[in-house]
């Protein structure tokens, strides 16, 4: 395709028209000079497409489809390799179905775990979440296909999520809720960007130049097309201003008559339109390169991923007494609707139509089952739970099958509570009360409270595990597959310990985030808070041992990197994969910082006995933070710690990195300064040093204190610069000349 010679032949009304979709899932063709309509699908954990009458909100029928674990559970597979696997066979499928754009990956952060569609997003942690993506991504791409990451940015929260402002300092949105995507945009270098509801400090995303232009294209070096999450514009030419370039659904002509006057009134350029049109070009011509031919929706053989993705992202959160994994032929009995009827996928415009969904009973024959509960209501069903505790207390095991049902949490609506329903945790506690043997299996989208976790030895965590979730949770408990997921997300005690407790999701259409850079366990480990399950959490039906932990070198130096290495072993019986984690802890600074950072994880499978060395490489970015004054990232001079271990609080072996920054970070100092914050640089603490020491002593013999009393001189220290010259210990003129020869050092 010759963009730049049909760009020239497509008349103003062609451009404008262009830019719009022709109806809710297609792009508008050009059929005079070849330019095909191409098709775009939800989502991200399988194909939503509908053939017939489209929506955004999985209301409509869509073809039969394999859905596949959520990515909450995809991301506590802490597994690239699988990501871009399951990438691999999501873009086949798009392929087959003659699909050009899958929606998806979700890579906003989990600032509360309230947020109801939190089972869409991978992580609370930005590193996780971009690592994670850009394997999907790539998977997705490498079949001629194009991927949608989505929502950005800072679409945190479903609440008022078309018009709810997201206010936060810019420190904060570039060191947690833009890093995902900056990462996934250079790895992976996916087609198309979702421009999402919300506003972002003041301006709608759709129509944010900082965010659509200086930021994607011009910071990162975006090329793909910008396309606006569903109904999200506002002002059609402002938005294509800004860099959004695709309006969907279209077919209703208002964006096409909005560009035309933008354009005839001169606020809006034809550059401008331009621009939009040629990336627009340049997304048709790539999903329209490759055949479709040979490639074969095979939902049985999908199937088979399905299952495969769920035992590698499952987490053992429990296991006291070896309960887990059962012994074949014991005496057990699997309680709960979700052992019969899982919940497996969440709702909204991620939803799909199984063509096929396993349930526990069907791949445990001879294993008796009692219901225990209802998923359609909360209170007690007294016959239900009583036949359910009869059952257990009459069997050496008890498997309850428990968590959240759809209606808990979706597209469109935030939970209120952590806590699962009523009639579930009371069933859990009648069941532990009468046998110890009781093992607790979650089907959840995010975290939850678990106010029996004392009273059952052994819980495993599902997730929302796609169609295999019966199977995987069978080869799972009998130990046919060894867990190795490890927790992308914290789970608190209670709400009221969440970073964002005060402040999600806002009031009067305005969330403030008020926690700043402390989301999640960077908030939880910080301030030592006692958490249910710390980030990283996940354990095995063996043993690993870490040892040997090396850095290449011991100084760094801005341009270079280090490679940490690390030995892991496995001392226990059985097989298994552990998922090593490397945490950066930094210096004392300017800027509170976390007390620890992910930065580096690799997942191993080690046979019993068997030792693998791991490598990790860091640079800069591995150290830094973002510094708004240099509205860049930046990372002070200093020792910082380098830690390996299990989890971000079972940290195993820690070593020392000596950072020497290029430059120190620049300060500019005024009149206004105190005399504390020009005493921390060294050419302001030479000279105001002896100052400072003459003030205490004139201070000392009025009232009788010695000259380094420290009441004295830290009274003093908040004093600003200015207020010398009220004092008459300096004159105008020599404080101005002080503060030229600090400012220029």
């Amino acid at each position: 395709m010759d963009i730049e010679k049909i760009l020239q032949q497509m008349t103003l009304e062609e451009k404008a028209d262009f830019c719009s979709g022709s109806d809710f899932w297609h792009t508008q063709p050009v059929e005079r000079l070849g330019v095909p309509a191409v098709m775009m699908s939800d989502g991200p954990s399988g194909l939503r497409k509908q053939d017939e009458q489209g929506d955004h909100l999985g209301i409509n029928e869509s073809i039969p489809a394999v859905c596949f674990p959520s990515s909450a559970a995809v991301a506590s597979s802490f597994d690239t390799a699988l990501a871009e696997k399951l990438g691999e066979t999501l873009g086949n499928e798009c392929r087959a179905e003659n699909l050009a754009l899958l929606l998806g990956p979700g890579l906003n952060i989990k600032r509360s775990p309230l947020c109801g569609r939190n089972f869409e997003y991978f992580s609370e942690d930005p590193y996780l979440s971009g690592e994670m993506g850009a394997a999907l991504v790539n998977g997705i791409q490498s079949n001629g296909v194009g991927s949608c990451i989505k929502h950005f940015a800072a679409n945190n929260q479903e609440t008022d999520r078309m018009v709810s402002d997201s206010v936060m300092d810019e420190r904060t949105l570039h060191e947690i809720y833009l890093p995902a995507f900056e990462t996934v945009v250079k790895k992976a270098k996916p087609l198309g960007v979702m421009a999402a509801y919300n506003k972002l400090n003041g301006t709608h995303c759709s129509e944010n130049k900082e965010l659509l232009t200086d930021i994607l294209r011009k910071r990162w070096g975006y090329e793909g097309m910008v396309v606006t999450d569903w109904g999200a514009v506002k002002d059609r030419a402002k938005g294509i201003a800004a860099g959004q370039d695709l309006e969907m659904p279209g077919g209703s002509g208002r964006g096409t008559n909005s560009i035309l006057s933008a354009i005839k009134a001169g606020t809006l350029s034809e550059e401008e339109l331009n621009a939009a049109v040629r990336n627009l070009l340049r997304f048709v011509d790539s999903v329209t390169k490759t055949e479709n031919a040979s490639a074969v929706f095979d939902r049985d053989a999908d199937y088979r991923m399905t299952v495969s993705v769920a035992e590698n992202s499952a987490v053992l959160l429990k296991n006291e007494k070896g309960v887990l994994p059962l012994a074949k032929g014991c005496k057990a009995v699997f309680l709960g609707e979700f052992a019969q009827h899982p919940r497996y996928q969440g709702g909204g415009s991620s939803h799909v139509n199984s063509a096929k969904v396993s349930c526990a009973l069907e791949h445990a024959p001879g294993v008796a089952y009692a219901q225990g509960y209802r998923t359609d209501e909360d209170t007690v069903d007294p016959a239900l739970e009583q036949a359910a505790v009869a059952a257990a207390a009459d069997a050496e095991v008890a498997v309850i099958f428990a968590g959240l049902p759809e209606r808990y949490e979706s597209e469109g609506y935030d939970r209120t509570t952590l806590a699962m329903p009523e009639n579930q945790n009371h069933l859990i506690a009648a069941v532990a009360a009468v046998q110890p043997n009781t093992v607790v299996v979650l089907h959840n989208g995010s975290a939850i409270e678990m106010p029996w976790v004392n009273d059952v030895p052994a819980v495993l965590e599902l997730y929302l595990a796609g169609d295999g979730a019966g199977e995987a949770a069978v080869n799972l408990l009998y130990g046919a597959v060894n867990p190795s997921g490890k927790l992308a997300e914290t789970f608190p005690r209670r709400l009221s310990d969440t970073p964002a407790y005060l402040s999600f999701p806002g009031e009067r259409e305005t969330s403030v985030y008020s926690e700043g850079v402390f989301v999640g366990y960077r908030y939880y480990d910080t301030t030592e808070a006692d958490v249910l399950f710390p980030f990283g959490h996940g354990l095995s039906y063996t043993t690993f041992e870490y040892s040997v932990l090396r850095l290449s070198r011991s100084t760094v130096r801005e341009g270079e990197e280090v490679q940490v290495t690390v030995t892991v072993k496995n001392t226990g019986a059985v097989a298994g994969k552990e998922t090593v984690q490397l945490y950066v802890a930094p210096p004392k600074g300017e800027r509170h910082r976390p007390v620890r950072e992910l930065k580096g994880f690799a997942k191993v499978s080690l046979q019993p006995g068997e030792s693998k060395e791991v490598q990790f490489t860091l640079d800069k970015r591995s150290l830094a933070y973002y510094e708004p004054e240099l509205h860049d990232f930046y990372a002070e001079s200093g020792t910082y710690q380098i830690c390996v271990g299990a989890s971000s609080r079972d940290l195993r072996l820690t070593g020392l990195l000596e950072w020497q920054a290029a430059q120190p970070l620049p300060v500019h100092f005024t009149a206004a300064s105190t005399l504390k914050q020009v005493m921390t640089h060294p050419v302001g603490a030479a000279i105001i040093g002896p100052i400072l020491q003459h003030m205490a002593a004139a201070a000392g013999s009025a009232t009788g204190k010695k000259d380094d009393d420290d009441s004295s001189l830290s009274m003093m220290m908040g004093i600003q610069l200015n207020t010398l010259i009220d004092f008459h210990v300096l004159t105008e003129e020599q404080l101005n000349g002080i503060l030229s020869q600090i400012n220029q050092a």
